[in-house]
């Protein structure tokens, strides 16, 4: 099968110089705004994670703050981009589980759950696949 060949507006777009930047900054949206509302709001972060039944809850959160912050600033860096990838993947994941078992749930809260369990789970494939071409590889099966 031949590749199908990238219009040349798109070309030009992800050619900018900055375009790579921009896109992990994109990617580390979520894991930076949330890090830095943590690590303002200390307390509400520790609730959060006992909510989740998970102690001791402060040495959590403030883990949880410093994977998300040093984790994004690794991946924003395009030397250290795959090891931040990995360290917010690795994290999304646990987190996720944690937080958004869908199958505990019934009804409309099932569903939400589970769309939001989904959503990180493409989380996670971005930053795969952001990881992947960081190394030089191609993002192909």
């Amino acid at each position: 099968m031949t590749d199908i060949a990238v219009p040349r507006p798109i070309a030009r777009m992800l050619g900018l110089p900055g375009f790579a930047s921009l896109a992990r900054l994109a990617l580390a949206s979520p894991f930076l705004i949330s890090g830095i509302v943590k690590l303002a709001d200390f307390g509400g972060a520790v609730d959060e994670v006992t909510s989740l039944g998970l102690q001791p809850a402060t040495a959590i959160a403030a883990l949880v703050v410093a994977t998300q912050l040093a984790g994004s600033i690794l991946f924003l860096a395009r030397r250290t981009c795959w090891l931040g990838a990995g360290i917010l993947a690795v994290f999304t994941v646990l987190a996720t589980l944690l937080a958004h078992p869908f199958w505990a749930f019934e009804g409309a809260d099932r569903g939400r759950q589970t769309a939001t369990f989904f959503e990180h789970v493409a989380i996670v494939g971005g930053l795969s696949v952001a990881a992947l071409l960081s190394q030089g590889r191609s993002a192909r099966s």
